[in-house]
């Protein structure tokens, strides 16, 4: 048995075992939902998300990702597509199509969302990838990163045209214990004004807890739009149960808004027109999970419940609704 056990370390020493750690590594979500809008009495099936990530190294030092939703509602998107390379201890270089370093929720992928829909601050609010560089910095010694880029201000679709200004984005993250604090600032010119957004996060976890706030202010230079604030406070409480092949059982709460708020894509003699008007939302909801390393299944329900100024025409789709939502991880 000795002899087997020095011949079998043996073997997982020798240089080829040694490139697995380079093979890429493959990881999806799929979300397939049914919901209710009660404001105008009509229901649909979507299938929300098929979601195909690869990601690996090439070198201890150098790493790539790539993202693409093979259905998004019907629709195929490429997402994300970068290479990134440490310079030295702490200090990393990222180019490419991806997320602009900006805000927390805006971050959170398909397959771990905590709600069936997200956040006014990370749909309506700040939905922004781009394509462009960003450097990223962290700390020896402190649980401090910071990161900061410069990224065309057109869509991800347009990259042939020529610009003449960009986008900017920055944020610090501190992360002490179980604590997560980030604030951040992104100027954008999507079309003939920029908009300057702010950002400032925090939360907390343990084994049974996640909570979390989020606020973030938005301004419109040379007052095309009245400025926007969004917001998000919610929580989740996880525990383990044994029901048939599930392991847990969490439940869900949130509350947030936004005031009036312009996507900047058009300008009406000078003025950006509002989007989406102002709102407040309470969504509650309970999920029950199975998981297994990477993998994992959730059954979701979540009943929103939507608050708007009186006179205000509810925008097509945007009523109170119950959603019931399966997610597959892997």
């Amino acid at each position: 048995m000795a002899v087997m056990a020095v011949a079998i370390s043996a073997e997982a020493d020798t240089p080829e075992s040694g490139i697995k750690k380079y093979l890429p590594r493959v990881r999806g979500a799929v979300r397939a939902r049914w919901e209710n809008d009660f404001d105008i009495s009509r229901s649909r099936f979507q299938l929300r998300n098929a979601r195909i990530m690869l990601d690996g190294q090439i070198a201890p030092t150098i790493d790539y990702f790539l993202q693409a939703d093979l259905c998004d509602c019907g629709t195929m998107k490429f997402l994300d597509g970068w290479a990134r390379i440490e310079i030295f201890k702490g200090f990393k270089i990222q180019a490419g199509q991806f997320r602009v370093p900006f805000g927390v929720d805006p971050f959170r992928a398909p397959g771990n969302y905590i709600f069936s829909n997200r956040s006014f601050i990370g749909k309506q609010v700040c939905n922004i990838r781009a394509v462009g560089g960003k450097l990223m910095y962290s700390l020896p010694r402190v649980p401090l990163t910071f990161e900061g880029g410069l990224f065309n201000p057109t869509s991800i679709f347009d990259q042939m045209g020529w610009v003449g200004s960009y986008a900017y984005a920055g944020r610090a993250i501190f992360k002490p214990g179980n604590w997560h604090m980030e604030v951040g600032i992104l100027s954008m010119r999507p079309a003939g004004v920029r908009v300057n957004l702010f950002d400032a996060a925090c939360g907390w976890f343990s084994s049974r807890w996640d909570v979390a706030a989020e606020y973030m202010f938005e301004h419109y230079t040379n007052d095309s739009h009245r400025p926007t604030h969004a917001y998000v406070l919610w929580g989740d409480y996880k525990l383990p149960v044994k029901v048939g092949v599930f392991n847990q059982l969490s439940f869900q709460g949130r509350f947030d808004g936004m005031t009036a708020h312009s996507n900047a894509k058009n300008i009406d003699e000078g003025r950006l027109p509002t989007d989406d008007p102002s709102r407040n939302r309470v969504t509650v909801g309970a999920t029950l999970s199975y998981m297994r390393g990477n993998l994992g299944l959730d059954i979701r329900a979540d009943y929103e419940k939507y608050f708007y100024h009186s006179g205000t025409e509810i925008p097509a789709g945007a009523g109170d609704r119950l959603v019931i939502e399966l997610v597959f991880r892997f």
